[in-house]
């Protein structure tokens, strides 16, 4: 019974959420990309840029865009495998995300480019930020570290490794809201990626949460803990609040 109302739940939070989102579609060369887009806020507005996890577009990242345009701000749930590419399972969005984790200026160009449409939708230029969760919250940090013009950048339960590349000056604010228990993440890329944003000079935070996993604010995920998903949203509204209004 548990389990028939929780899909209840997450059917009718799916519809919901896609009701209140609009389609945009854009490419990159010849790959057509479907994202979606809120507008509520009106022009002019701050934009937030939403980076899904490696299932692609899901029910998390729809609903922090419906949920952010509730808090004053455009929204745009970016498409970055493309159409024809989504994952039907987990092995195949291994797949899909490596190719972008070791190709990281084409991960750049898929951001860069939902960054336009985020602008074209109507978001200040000068009043953007990238969040993202599991794969797309290392999307966020490569956001900072490709120097794109944003103001902040969330990595939600994201990894933090950036493979064999020099570390480079970061001036976008970096939140980072990692799982205490997160066994994805080891010790050593926690240390280096203190040791990288350190030597960039970049004014980052990393807030963690007690015994959470990995995907702790997802709730579709064995991993979620209702107190630190709640406790991380009220992180990330504070954060935006401070870099973009």
């Amino acid at each position: 019974m548990k389990a028939l109302i929780m899909t209840i739940i997450c059917f009718c939070a799916t519809e919901t959420s896609f009701g209140q989102l609009k389609p945009v579609r854009y490419s990159d060369g010849d790959q057509a990309l479907a994202g979606l887009v809120n507008t509520d806020a009106g022009e002019g507005a701050p934009g937030v840029l939403i980076l899904p996890a490696w299932m692609g577009i899901d029910d998390e990242a729809t609903q922090a865009a419906v949920q952010l345009s509730k808090e004053g701000y455009i929204t745009f749930v970016a498409d970055i495998y493309g159409e024809g590419n989504k994952p039907t399972t987990a092995a195949e969005a291994g797949q899909q995300a490596g190719k972008y984790k070791n190709d990281p200026e084409a991960y750049h160009r898929r951001i860069r480019l939902a960054l336009e449409q985020l602008v074209k939708a109507g978001a200040s230029p000068r009043r953007l930020a990238v969040i993202g969760y599991c794969f797309g919250g290392t999307g966020a940090l490569e956001a900072a570290r490709a120097g794109m013009e944003v103001q902040g950048v969330v990595s939600i339960h994201g990894n933090l490794g950036k493979s064999n590349r020099p570390d480079g000056p970061i001036k976008t604010k970096i939140l980072v809201l990692h799982g205490a228990a997160d066994p994805h993440v080891s010790p050593e890329e926690i240390a280096n990626f203190r040791k990288e944003v350190e030597h960039a000079g970049a004014d980052w935070q990393m807030i963690y949460y007690a015994a959470a996993k990995h995907a702790f604010t997802n709730p579709a995920s064995g991993d979620f803990e209702p107190l630190a998903a709640q406790r991380s949203w009220k992180h990330l509204l504070v954060f935006l609040q401070e870099i973009l209004k």
